[in-house]
Formats: structure tokens, sequence, C-alpha cells
């Protein structure tokens, strides 16, 4: 299961979990997109338009996995989002919607996935977080890194609640990821000389990272050749982060 999945950084989990074989579903609240990458994907890829910030959306997506192929082996949680503003100009409206959106959601459907997964003694749960969940993000990012933070923290306590029951659970870190219909991709078109600016003094590697990079080390965590990876939070993110770990 991936949540977000119809674009970006889910459809590219999605792709690459499917590109391996693996049985897909992924959620997001526009259908029609949803279908169209589904589609697009090599495999059996299930769409299933939900609303993750939806308690009643959450249990009908696990209901309709259950039932057409039993308890989910994996769990990404890509959905996220954020409200921009200094943190005393910012509303509780905000910052409610913003930790419903970024980090509750996880919290309930990982609740609602976990029984099935400790009752067969196995699984795997990604999150993915942000560069600036290890690290300050910047004026404006208060909300956005307070709830990466909390997400990387949460996938720390609980994988280790749940390694007894050989449930893995760990945290990605990417950086400026660029892909169609992204912000960074409308600020490159926007703002080309700008963006030509930030790439030279921020991202040693000299460019955006892709969605599809991202995909492919989701895809190898989640897998059981990373069967002795819990409990980490892996940065992805062409050297831009400047945390020591």
């Amino acid at each position: 299961m991936v949540t977000g999945g119809s674009r970006g950084l889910g459809r590219a989990i999605a792709a690459a979990l499917a590109a391996e074989g693996a049985r897909v579903a992924i959620c997001a609240r526009d259908g029609e997109a949803l279908r169209e990458s589904a589609a697009a994907m090599a495999g059996d890829v299930l769409p299933v338009a939900a609303d993750m910030t939806s308690p009643e959306d959450q249990a009908a997506l696990l209901a309709t996995v259950r039932e057409r192929w039993g308890e989910p082996d994996v769990l990404v949680h890509n959905v996220g989002g954020n409200r921009r503003g200094k943190i005393w100009e910012t509303s509780d409206e905000d910052w409610n919607a913003v930790l419903e959106l970024n980090l509750v959601s996880h919290v309930r459907l990982t609740r609602m996935a976990v029984p099935g997964m400790r009752e067969r003694g196995s699984g795997s749960i990604l999150f993915v977080a942000s560069i600036f969940g290890r690290e300050a993000g910047g004026a404006g990012l208060g909300i956005y890194n307070a709830t990466k933070s909390a997400l990387i923290s949460m996938a720390k306590i609980l994988s280790l609640e749940l390694a007894p029951d050989g449930i893995r659970v760990n945290s990605i870190a990417p950086g400026s990821i660029r892909f169609p219909g992204g912000s960074w991709d409308r600020r490159c078109r926007e703002q080309p000389e700008a963006m030509r600016e930030l790439v030279a003094r921020n991202l040693p590697m000299g460019r955006f990272g892709t969605a599809e990079e991202i995909g492919e080390v989701a895809a190898f965590l989640v897998s059981d050749r990373a069967s002795w990876i819990t409990g980490a939070c892996l940065n992805v993110d062409g050297g831009q982060s400047r945390s020591l770990i």
C-alpha cells in the first residue's frame, strides 16, 4: 500500500515496487489521476480513491486491499503537504490541517494495519519524511519541520515496539526533488535563474533529485534485501543536507 500514489514520489515508489513484482495498492483523492497512474505502471496495481485525512476512507482502503489480496505486507506513508508562514502568524487551523495530513493520518492508518502484520509475524512500514525533519528548514517552514521531525521520531519508536513481531519500520528523508507538477518544477519554470543559483548554492551534485531515485531507495528499504535495517532514517538528498547523521 502506497498513500499519495497518483503523482510525484508516491507514484515513483509504487512504480518501483510494481516493477519488482509486488502487487501494489495506491490511493489519492483524485480518482481519475490515480487510475491514469495505475494504468501507466507495469504489474498488478490497484487504484483506490481515498482521502487519508478521513478515517472512513482509510478503513475502506484497507478493507479493499484485504478483500483483494489479504493483509498488506508493506505500508508506505507518502501523503504530505505544507502551509508556509512565520510561526506566530500561523493559525490553529493551519497547524491542525498539516498535523492531520503529515502525522495523524499516518498514525491512524498504521494502527489499522499493524494488527494484521503482527498476526502474520512480518511486515515493513516506511514513512516519507524530509531532510527538514532532521535539521532546520528555514523561516516559514515551522509546521512542516515539526511534522517531519515527528514522523522520524515516531518511526524510530515504532521500530522498537514492533521488532519482536518481525515488523521493520524506517523513514527516508528526501532532499529537493523535481518532478512534473511539483513545486520545484513550477519554480524552475517560473524562476530559472534563481533556481540555477539555488542549485549551485545548495545541491552539491549540481541538480535536483528525481522521483525515480526516491522510488528505488524506498523499494529497497521495504524489501527483504534490507532485512537488518529498522529504526533508520536514510537521507536521499545528493549531499544537500548538513546533518552529520
